[in-house]
């Protein structure tokens, strides 16, 4: 697949990641015309320097690894972020809160970051984090955070017991329809698993091996 580049967010997430580290994530995305790079919050002033005038999504999380800080929390960091020169926001869901089943919880946080990314003309993203979901469960939180109106559906964070899988992803594209993005990440390292996940429905693959994968 030609148009492979144009799915990867090139992600770095790695907690002792130093200032080379990122400068290098750049320039391979710059070099590769990767669609993004997914750095932490910390980084995010400096990537946007780095990126320049080069057609590259700037990517952050929020509320990661594990997603269970306070909706205030999640909303100072997407601020910030956004301040930053933030693109893209890709949020971890609260897990806890919706297997309690405190859905109008989760559905409300996931409306006020889109409703704060869209103000600001940057996209959100909700990472469900498959691994820890049944297929009732995947399908229930897909159509919570598109009814709350984020952009996308993001199977992973990488830090969980297991990342993207083929099912998931097709399952994720099933529920959202052709009209929501649907985000494969974790796990990812050989260019067969991208076009699995490509193939399977996703319109971006998350992944640290942006390189290899080509």
């Amino acid at each position: 697949m030609e148009t492979l580049n144009q799915h990867i967010e090139h992600t770095l997430l790695s907690p002792v990641a130093v200032s080379d580290d990122y400068e290098r994530l750049v320039q391979e995305a710059i070099q590769h015309r990767f669609v993004g790079v997914c750095v932490p919050p910390y980084w995010v002033k400096k990537a946007r320097r780095d990126i320049g005038v080069h057609d590259i999504r700037l990517v952050t999380v929020v509320g990661f690894p594990l997603g269970y800080n306070r909706t205030e929390a999640k909303v100072r960091e997407t601020e910030i972020a956004l301040a930053d020169g933030a693109q893209e926001i890709d949020m971890v869901m609260n897990l806890g809160a919706f297997k309690t089943g405190v859905m109008s919880w989760v559905k409300g946080e996931i409306a006020q970051l889109a409703k704060m990314c869209h103000e600001s003309h940057a996209m959100l993203k909700v990472i469900i984090e498959t691994c820890y979901l049944s297929d009732e469960e995947i399908v229930r939180a897909c159509k919570i955070a598109q009814d709350a109106g984020a952009d996308f559906v993001k199977t992973s964070t990488g830090f969980g017991s297991g990342g993207a899988t083929e099912h998931a992803v097709r399952l994720m594209r099933e529920t959202v329809g052709e009209y929501m993005g649907v985000k494969a990440s974790g796990g990812i390292r050989t260019k067969g698993q991208a076009l699995a996940m490509i193939a399977a429905g996703a319109d971006r693959i998350g992944s640290s091996a942006g390189a290899a994968l080509l």
